[in-house]
């Protein structure tokens, strides 16, 4: 055969070898074994080497470090703002709504506005789309705290994705994730391994090295894989978002909700009056004060009228140990898309129902729907509803009444079935009336209070959880279903809710121990009590844009069946006395509403419903200190003391009355004794001890009591000595071990403790009485009322565009001077002109200024620029916001061509640079005296002279002189000195610096005001091209710059004249004998012309013909012989070479035999001359 049989490799199964192999197989390392055999060999082999990697070790692990901040994070921070952005059909609604389904199991269809979800037991999300218009961009760009970059991979990278990068990179950069769409495009699986790479690496150099970039492979139904959706949505749900500074230094809400409070009949007289407008959303950054300014962007600056908290629309489930979220808790809160159900508010209460209920038979008629038409047919009024009303707040709990507080004349109730709505319901009859009253609806948890807004909330609960297809409230407990209307109830008893009245605003706002009724909240806010204004706002129906739902809400009407009017004339004499007897609310009188804290909390009292406690006012440390002052006046005729109630009432201020065990005198006062003990009379010096037990307590259980109390001090003083002990140690510890900890885990302890504080400052304090001292904190979800917005903000609103409401610092209001580092974008096709209008994103804000661009000489000049540098940063000014240094801003030159022109970061917040222009004063010399010349038409007068006395003037040829004084005649002409004599053609000019003022243009971009679909296209104020190309003006030049053909005439210079003596002087080559003039040749030897006879010219005419054949025949045969001999060097060039090559060749044999010669007698030498045989 032609290949051998190889022998197979036989593996080892003992030796070193074969262990090793073993060891590998097991895991374990054998290096260790290595380094304990042989340590030598792993020593350190260069210690510079081994110096440059710990030092590189260091750098990476320094470069990790962020400068620790303070956590100013809430406890119950507000959903994370997730932006999805992306140029058009790159499929952002879709990702959205496939994100939604995967956390709450629900299918949005149009995407408007915010849509915020509960995503996992300590994480919200608000999903916003970002749809492609460059306002919408640089609004979600400085409130996303994550940002899902969709890519189009069929397509590439588009020009918006990284115009939003370049936003984000200016406004603090959030976080960012990339993702893929459109791979199932691809056929071909290699080219979309390499797509993805180098869209990949693309986006790291753009992001950071690094950055994640997910992949959506495909479509199933229209819908992206589930898997991958899921994917996608463990990243978001686990991801920490570093603080960014702007947002963690001012207060904003991303606005989720719109309601316009403005009053009907002033809109149907004025339809394009300022409107008052109230905004929803979740507060974000830092605390809102109320009263404060805010600038919505795309609108303008605005003062708030109002700041209420209202209870989370889209709360956090309870704090329960389990793994996933249930059904209940999936929630999703979406008002400007129509999802959000049941919501309650200051203003009204809004219910979505589905725009076909009207058509729908009453059998069909879902419970939510039921429940409102309840709720719309009613015709009772508030006071007969809330009095009718029994709350069962939990399941098998007992149910609270009115009568449990208190017990008084009033109207009863009559249970009637209705055979419409296929329930019982119950009327309200007035005691003393023979006529019922026809339709007196029942509502049983109908909380139509449009006074309060967190009032009554377990009523607010239980309507939600009738309500099948809405969200829950947020409440102090978990929401439970309701029980059953046909439930038994008490029959017969009496209901009580006679009417609140009050002679001012204060009185109504009186907690019920401050003498307010049972009915009253005591949460109401100054613009809502008794308000008429409000009753009519209610009265309004408001509509969705869509007409997919509509939001229905109630007034509180005052019906007629209350015979309120009687007795007016005692009522009032009640309400002064009332008034008279309150005492004075200090921090009312400060802080406006307060909500009292109830002291009594430990005091034993009867529970309502299984959970209250009724309140007894008489018992109340707070109405012992607010009790009758006796400096008031008092009415006599106001207690009829013959009656057994007003005598019962004040039985317990005297010896007779029955004291609670804790209000006993002997009980305080030995309470007293036992807390202060022994005390000196400092009049009589008498020392009294306090008693240390009763008189009549036996001997022994006091000698007892002595040995407790001595045991208890010695494990007191061993206390006291271990902890001195341990201090010491500390301290030894200290001063003497470094540890490990570094400056920056410090800092970062620091930080830590800073936050703690912060935390546990108002953390026992309930919340009305909070946001009174430290504002609204981030996380509520809060109500702003802003009193003159213009009528478009309303008329136009288009769900699909962000409303941000972004307040604004202490000075931030104001307008003045800004001076600002600029660079023209590299991207960006032209450069810019100085007072080109340009529109600047800075701060909150979004408008169009005039800059001006400098740059700095070298003695700290500032000089105008005509244009921006092309690669370099420049000085600009500006006349705008007041915004804080190193705030970074971006600029455009107009909304509509998409392409961010220059960016740049705020340096000076005043006018202190001035900008100066140069300017060249020209004039001309009219007399010349050696070095000192007369000039004119540089200055028109004498005192223009005399300012510039003194500054330097030069020549175009480039002579320097200095100006001297001013000249008499002709007005504005001076005496100036210079290096050498002037020529009358000289030209004098003057360099001097002129200043320059900034514009004042500050236009804010109001793209939100304008129609809907028009709202990218913004146009403000047009560069000077602009105008001159739309009026169709053409530039006439400028005379003086044309060029013009030059006529110079001729100059006539004077010869060099040089001194006899100097020339005698002068060696002879110097002399000037060149210049001498030439005499006159004389005439003999001046040659005579010679003319030719006609003969004579034809021969030589002939002559020249011939030799010129002559010479060209020669020529020619010059340039063949010059070819031929090229080419026979050529050939001998050839033969040459041939040559050389036989004679190497030879010498190369002839070396061989040589050598090979030497060789042999070599060998011969060595082995020894041969023998004979």
């Amino acid at each position: 055969s032609d290949f051998k049989d190889y022998k197979r490799h036989q593996q080892k199964h003992s030796g070193p070898k074969a262990e090793k192999k073993k060891l590998r197989k097991q895991g374990a390392s054998t290096e260790e074994d290595e380094r304990k055999r042989n340590p030598k060999a792993f020593a350190v082999q260069s210690a510079v080497r081994m110096a440059k990697t710990f030092h590189r070790a260091q750098d990476i692990k320094t470069k990790k470090h962020h400068i620790p901040l303070v956590d100013r994070s809430p406890l119950e921070p507000p959903p994370v703002i997730i932006v999805v952005v992306g140029p058009p059909k790159v499929g952002k609604s879709t990702l959205i709504r496939c994100l939604i389904k995967n956390f709450t199991r629900q299918k949005l269809g149009d995407i408007c506005g915010p849509v915020t979800i509960v995503s996992g037991k300590k994480r919200r999300l608000t999903f916003i789309e970002c749809n492609n218009d460059i306002n919408t961009m640089i609004d979600l760009a400085k409130v996303a705290d994550l940002v899902l970059m969709l890519i189009d991979a069929s397509f590439g990278f588009e020009m918006e994705t990284f115009e939003f990068l370049n936003i984000c990179q200016v406004h603090g950069f959030p976080r960012i994730m990339g993702v893929l769409t459109h791979l199932d495009s691809f056929k071909n699986n290699k080219t979309l391994r390499k797509t993805k790479k180098n869209l990949k690496h693309r986006f790291w150099t753009e992001v950071y090295q690094g950055a994640k970039l997910f992949y959506l492979s495909g479509m199933v139904y229209g819908e992206y894989q589930i898997q991958e959706v899921k994917n996608l949505g463990r990243f978001i749900s686990v991801m920490k978002f570093r603080p960014l500074l702007w947002q963690t230094s001012h207060p904003y809400v991303l606005v989720d909700r719109m309601e316009d409070l403005t009053d009907p009949e002033k809109l149907r007289t004025d339809p394009k009056c300022d409107r008052t407008v109230s905004l929803y959303g979740y507060l974000r950054g830092t605390y809102l004060k109320n009263k404060g300014q805010v600038h919505i962007p795309g609108v303008g600056d605005f003062q708030v009228a109002d700041v209420n908290f209202l209870p989370d629309p889209c709360p956090l489930p309870d704090a329960q140990k389990k793994r996933a979220l249930n059904e209940k808790e999936r929630l999703l809160y979406a008002p400007m898309a129509g999802v959000g159900g049941v919501v309650y508010d200051k203003d009204a209460v809004y219910i979505d129902l589905p725009a076909s209920h009207v058509n729908q038979q009453q059998e069909e008629v879902r419970p939510t729907t039921e429940l409102v038409q309840s709720l719309i047919d009613t015709h009772a009024t508030l006071d007969a509803k809330m009095a009718a009303s029994k709350v069962s707040l939990f399941s098998g709990s007992a149910t609270l009444d009115p009568t449990d507080i208190e017990e008084d004349e009033g109207p009863r109730e009559k249970r009637v079935w209705d055979s419409n709505t296929q329930r019982e319901r119950r009327m309200v009859v007035f005691p003393g009336e023979e006529e019922e009253e026809d339709d007196e609806g029942s509502g049983s948890s109908d909380n139509e209070d449009g006074v309060s807004e967190d009032s009554d909330e377990e009523e607010e609960e239980e309507e939600e959880d009738k309500s099948k297809g809405e969200k829950n409230e947020p409440g102090d407990a978990p929401p439970v279903k309701k029980q059953k209307l046909e439930e038994k109830k008490r029959g017969g008893e009496v209901i009580t809710e006679a009417p609140v009245f009050a002679d001012s605003e204060d009185d109504l706002e009186m907690t019920d121990e401050e003498g307010g009724r049972a009915g009253d909240s005591g949460h109401c806010s100054e613009e809502s009590e008794g308000d008429s204004d409000d009753e009519e706002e209610e009265d309004e129906s408001m509509e969705e844009e869509d007409g997919a739902a509509e939001a229905t809400f109630f007034p509180t009407l005052s019906s007629g069946a209350l015979r309120w009017k009687e007795g007016l004339q005692q009522k009032a004499a009640q309400a002064f006395l009332r008034q008279q007897e309150a005492a004075p609310n200090l921090r009312k009188l400060v802080y406006g509403s307060v909500v009292e804290v109830d002291d009594s909390e430990d005091e034993d009292e009867k529970e309502l419903g299984g959970i209250f406690r009724v309140s007894r006012p008489q018992k109340s440390k707070k109405f012992q200190a607010n009790a009758l002052d006796c400096s008031r006046f008092n009415p006599d005729n106001s207690h009829n003391w013959d009656l057994e109630e007003m005598l019962n009432s004040i039985r317990d201020c005297f010896v007779t009355g029955k004291w609670e065990e804790d209000q006993d005198a002997a009980t305080l006062l030995k309470e007293d004794e036992e807390l202060y003990g022994d005390f000196e009379d400092l009049e009589t010096g008498e020392v009294h001890k306090g008693q240390t037990g009763q008189q009549d307590q036996a001997e022994d259980g006091d000698e007892a009591e002595e040995s407790l109390v001595k045991m208890d001090d010695e494990e007191t003083q061993k206390k006291k000595l271990l902890e001195k002990k341990r201090r010491l140690k500390e301290r030894f510890n200290a001063e003497y071990d470094d540890g490990d900890s570094t400056y920056f885990d410090d800092l970062k302890e620091e930080m830590q403790k800073q936050a703690e504080l912060n935390r546990a400052e108002f953390e026992d304090v309930d919340d009305e009485t909070r946001v009174l001292y430290e504002g609204f904190r981030p996380g509520m979800y809060v109500r702003v009322e802003i009193s003159s917005l213009p009528c478009e903000f309303v008329t136009n609103f288009d769900p699909h565009y962000p409303i941000i409401l972004g307040g604004l610092g202490t000075s931030e209001g104001n307008i003045g001077y800004l001076q600002m580092r600029l660079k023209k974008h590299r991207w960006y096709d032209r450069i810019l002109k100085t007072r080109d209008p340009l529109i600047l994103s800075l701060g909150w804000r979004r408008f169009q200024t005039i800059p001006l661009y400098h740059i700095e000489d070298h003695n700290r000049r500032h000089r105008l620029l005509k244009y921006t540098p092309q690669h370099m940063h420049c000085g600009a000014s500006i006349w705008g916001p007041i915004t804080p240094q190193g705030t970074g801003f971006l600029a455009v030159q107009s909304v509509a061509n998409f392409r961010i022109a220059a960016t740049g970061v705020i340096l000076e917040l005043d006018k202190s640079v001035t900008i100066v222009k140069k300017l060249k004063l020209i004039g001309y010399p009219y007399k010349i005296f050696k070095n000192t010349c007369f000039v004119k038409d540089m200055f028109n007068t004498v005192l223009e002279v005399a300012k510039f006395e003194g500054a330097s003037v030069r020549t175009v040829s480039g002579v320097r002189g200095q100006i001297k004084k001013a000249l008499a005649t002709p007005p504005g002409a001076f005496r100036a000195t210079f290096e050498d004599r002037l020529l009358m053609s000289d030209i004098v000019f003057l360099r001097s610096w002129y200043p320059v003022s900034v514009p004042q243009l500050y236009n804010p971009v109001t793209s939100l005001l304008l129609p809907v679909g028009q709202k990218d296209s913004w146009a403000g104020m047009r560069t000077l091209g602009q105008l001159k190309n739309d009026l169709g003006i053409h530039n006439k030049p400028n005379s003086d710059s044309l060029y013009k053909p030059v006529m110079r005439g001729q100059r006539h210079f004077n010869p060099l004249h040089i001194p006899k003596e100097l020339q005698k002087a002068l060696p002879f080559r110097s002399k000037p004998k060149q210049q001498q003039p030439k005499g006159k040749t004389p005439r003999d030897l001046q040659r005579p012309s010679v003319i030719r006879e006609p003969h004579e010219r034809k021969v030589a005419a002939l002559l020249h013909s011939l030799s010129t054949v002559h010479n060209y025949k020669r020529k020619k045969a010059h340039t063949v012989q010059h070819a031929k001999h090229k080419e026979f060097l050529q050939q001998k060039e050839k033969q040459e070479d041939a040559k050389l090559k036989r004679q190497k060749e030879a010498r190369k044999k002839l070396y061989r035999m040589m050598g090979q010669t030497d060789q042999k007698k070599q060998k011969s030498s060595l082995k020894g001359a041969p023998q004979d045989d």
